[in-house]
């Protein structure tokens, strides 16, 4: 069913490209009523415009907020063209039809990146233009409805395809667009005042994000997929590479998050299937990668390199020598990226503006979703007690700390041995933490031979002795893990007994 366009509203934040929709409306003889800064901008431009306050014969009030919100608007937005009722409502009021409202909103979202002042904020809530949108998105069987400028083509398109009518098609599919604008919009102002009143999990949780860019499937396959992000951007920049998959992108999220919890400008991470398999935090950066690598070079074929610096030729050298499939950096330097680019396939990401900040996590099961806020603690040697009569030493102290961060980013039940701010072996995913022992010290055994002065971090307490000794019996020195098992007397005890390094962290780190 095709809708004649007779008069349109246009009252938009964003002004660019008007002029070609500007024509277009001229050419079909369509009359354009406008307001503010849009009128002054369309008079400029040099094309006949009503403005608001003559068409509705009420001025604009309140310092402009109170433009559009008025009877003759929304009645000519919301009549039903062909009920008698409604006709016979305008015709008493002399009131109008309008058949298309082009509008966008005030930059809310843009605002609250550039200031904290909450009196510019709340100005920056539009009222009137997602009221008119709204109206217009609800009666798109008569009203066509126009909400981005990336609309503008598709609707100039239309309006020659149709002499200056719109399908109903077009206006339907317009329709579900302005219902998720106003949506979108809505859900950054509620999500702008849960933060600002420290309301974490409000009775009613809305969810805003932006596509960022469907991707070939998801773990699979037959899987469909696509990332989106709240921030309008992931913040990460490919600089080569084929495009990101599902399982690159969760690979990556779980790299950058450990690379970003080690001292700035240090540490190699090298991630499998979202799970660590090497780390080190050596002030030398090649040292760092092939310290790294070592403690486990058969699960980083394939894997993700995420590094904590730049990245440089020398370096860049050695990551070409294994097949990755990612290699993030906080930069690359030209030599480097001419490097690695000649594997074609292999993605360069520099991930310097990749922030972790204390958010709210989501997880999905179905039509339910899991929030909890992130696990971004920072550990300072305050956070643990020694509980063992031997004393660590400092070395040790730091290799506890660096080994504990990393635990707390392996999948339960986790164990991390380390030695000389290095991993040396990861056990992780097990539904025994005697399991995840062993597996950790396989590890180290098969590529770590010659370790020295070894400790061990586990994510939660261990329940019982059989865990903790089958660590020590592989060397393990010092242990750190949470404390909190009704056995934490017997496992001190056996600490003490063996004259090993015994630390209680005061929280747990658990990562299902």
């Amino acid at each position: 069913m095709k809708k004649k366009i007779k008069t349109a509203l246009i009252s938009v934040s964003d002004k660019k490209n008007l002029r070609p929709l500007l024509k277009i409306l001229k050419k079909n003889k369509i009359k354009i009523i406008s307001s503010g800064g849009t009128y002054k901008e369309i008079k400029r431009l040099k094309f006949k415009c009503l403005e608001v306050s003559k068409f509705t014969n009420s001025a604009e009030i309140l310092e402009g907020r109170v433009k559009t919100l008025h009877p003759k608007i929304h009645a000519g937005i919301l009549n039903k063209r062909g009920k008698k009722s409604h006709l016979k409502d305008l015709k008493d009021n002399n009131f109008e039809n309008i058949d298309l409202v082009i509008v966008n909103f005030y930059p809310f979202e843009s605002t609250l990146k550039k200031t904290k002042n909450h009196e510019r904020i709340i100005e920056n809530i539009d009222i009137g233009g997602p009221t008119m949108v709204r109206s217009a998105a609800k009666n798109y069987k008569d009203v066509t409805v126009v909400t981005s400028s990336d609309q503008y083509e598709n609707l100039i398109q239309e309006l020659n395809k149709f002499k200056g009518s719109t399908s109903l098609n077009f206006r339907e599919k317009l329709s579900r667009v302005a219902f998720t604008e106003t949506a979108y919009y809505d859900s950054v102002i509620s999500s702008y005042f849960n933060k600002k009143t420290n309301t974490i999990f409000p009775r009613k949780k809305i969810i805003h994000a932006s596509l960022i860019e469907r991707l070939r499937y998801g773990e699979n396959p037959h899987q469909q997929s696509a990332i989106y992000s709240a921030i309008s951007n992931t913040n990460l920049k490919q600089i080569h590479g084929k495009k990101l998959s599902y399982n690159n992108y969760n690979d990556i999220f779980s790299a950058l998050i450990i690379s970003k919890s080690l001292p700035n400008n240090r540490g190699t991470v090298i991630v499998k299937h979202a799970n660590p398999c090497g780390v080190s935090i050596k002030t030398d950066h090649l040292k760092s990668y092939k310290s790294a690598l070592k403690c486990d070079p058969v699960s980083a074929f394939g894997g993700i390199v995420s590094c904590n610096f730049k990245i440089t030729s020398k370096l860049a050298v050695e990551l070409k020598k294994l097949f990755l499939e990612v290699i993030i950096a906080n930069g690359f330097d030209k030599n480097a990226v001419k490097i690695l680019k000649s594997k074609k396939n292999l993605r360069l990401i520099d991930g310097t503006n990749y922030k972790t900040e204390e958010m709210i996590k989501f997880t999905s099961f179905n039509q339910n979703i899991l929030l909890q806020s992130e696990d971004l603690h920072t550990f300072m040697n305050k956070n643990f007690k020694v509980v063992s009569k031997r004393k660590p030493t400092s070395k040790q102290l730091k290799d506890l700390i660096f080994a504990f961060n990393i635990c707390r980013y392996v999948k339960s039940n986790a164990i991390v041995l380390a030695s000389n701010q290095t991993t040396v072996g990861i056990g992780s995913g097990q539904p025994s933490r005697l399991d995840s022992s062993q597996i950790a010290i396989n590890k180290m055994k098969k590529f770590n031979l010659n370790s020295d002065d070894l400790v061990a971090a586990s994510d939660a307490f261990f329940p019982f002795v059989d865990g903790i000794e089958k660590l020590i019996q592989a060397g393990v020195r010092a242990v750190v893990q949470p404390f909190g098992s009704m056995r934490d007397k017997e496992i001190i005890k056996f600490a003490n007994e063996t004259d090993t390094v015994l630390l209680f962290s005061k929280t747990r780190h658990f990562k299902h």
